[in-house]
């Protein structure tokens, strides 16, 4: 890929080395919508591929500590702790991702990153039964991922 116009400051990462180490904290949410047969087989411990809940949380805190590597500009943060947890709905899981750190930047991104790779990991897991007879996914939705909450204390 060849870039066609960079501007005069070009790329870079943000400049935190004359930020104090606070304690910071964040929350992101997410859901996926699935067919409710889908919620019953996976709150049933049914599906083909195992345990859904488990390998989400697990793939979901692998990404939080993997988000430097997958967001080019994002800094490497000493994380003190992540918690997915989830929610089951009819016909939707509602997935919540915590991440606590001390250091001098914010810990959105490592959140919003985990909460989105566990429901990507619960759609990667339950897509055999999701889908209709064309191979489509007519319910499917990952939808509504944002931070519920930041905090930076000093």
């Amino acid at each position: 890929m060849e870039l066609t116009h960079v501007d005069e400051k070009g790329v870079k990462m943000v400049e935190v080395g004359h930020k104090d180490v606070v304690f910071r904290k964040a929350v992101a949410k997410g859901r996926i919508k699935l067919r409710p047969e889908t919620i019953e087989l996976i709150k049933a411990g049914k599906t083909k591929k195992g345990n859904v809940i488990a390998t989400a949380q697990i793939a979901g805190i692998l990404a939080v500590k993997k988000t430097p590597e997958l967001i080019p500009l994002c800094h490497p943060i000493p994380l003190t702790g992540v918690d997915i947890t989830f929610e089951f709905g009819e016909d939707y899981i509602e997935a919540t991702c915590e991440v606590r750190a001390y250091y001098k930047t914010g810990v959105e991104m490592e959140a919003l990153t985990g909460v989105t790779v566990a429901l990507l990991t619960i759609w990667d897991m339950v897509k055999a039964v999701e889908k209709d007879e064309n191979g489509q996914y007519p319910v499917t939705r990952i939808e509504g991922i944002h931070v519920v909450e930041k905090v930076k204390q000093k």
